[in-house]
């Protein structure tokens, strides 16, 4: 079983298939005695391309963790994803028919551009062509200078990691998820197998509110 999250909302109906473009910024030159050489590079951002079915009406295979939604709901979520400047978490998370966790897709990306398409052969559904880019954070160092005398020195000052002890558990409300749940209270929602594992939790995306969830 597989299922799409952009951002903690799960995509009604699974895309039949998805592209991820893994690329590399490797530049190969040419040396006058050595001949043609491969300068090795740090890896460029992974591009994802999928279509997503947005239905219109409610059918039976479709998914709905907080009960049937139109398809205006899910075009002003990507209209926002689009516009707000901000990276958000894409998901997909990957189930065998006996609910053993398999490998995921997890990063903080960006949506890049998506076309909405409608034809009369799928009625009055839609579907959404998606072009997302992986996110990788960056910063900047601030230097402060200081005038005495005539005399000039700087200072360089780093923002530190916070030294806050996380909470001991967290009780589970609407559109959770465990990996939005570990962002927000370990810092790190890549945790989220190590917290299924300690509460015997088989499948992360099946965390309903009220649930408690250990983290200690």
């Amino acid at each position: 079983m597989y299922a799409f999250y952009l951002d903690k909302i799960q995509l009604p109906v699974t895309p039949a298939k998805m592209n991820m473009k893994i690329a590399n910024q490797n530049k190969t030159i040419n040396l006058i005695n050595d001949g043609e050489v491969n300068i090795l590079k740090a890896p460029g951002l992974t591009e994802i391309s999928f279509d997503a079915m947005i239905p219109q009406v409610l059918y039976p295979f479709a998914v709905y963790t907080d009960g049937f939604k139109e398809a205006a709901y899910y075009l002003d979520k990507l209209e926002t994803l689009k516009v707000d400047k901000k990276p958000f978490q894409f998901l997909v998370s990957r189930v065998s028919p006996a609910g053993k966790l398999l490998f995921d897709t997890n990063m903080s990306v960006s949506l890049e551009e998506y076309t909405i398409d409608e034809d009369v052969e799928n009625g009055l559904d839609l579907i959404v062509s998606l072009k997302l880019k992986q996110y990788r954070t960056y910063g900047t160092k601030k230097v402060v200078v200081k005038q005495t005398q005539n005399k000039k020195t700087a200072k360089v000052a780093t923002t530190r990691a916070s030294t806050k002890t996380p909470a001991k558990t967290h009780k589970v409300t609407n559109n959770e998820t465990l990996w939005s749940i570990c962002k927000k209270v370990l810092g790190d929602g890549s945790k989220y197998k190590e917290i299924a594992k300690l509460n015997n939790i088989k499948n992360p995306d099946s965390i309903q509110p009220g649930q408690v969830i250990r983290f200690a």
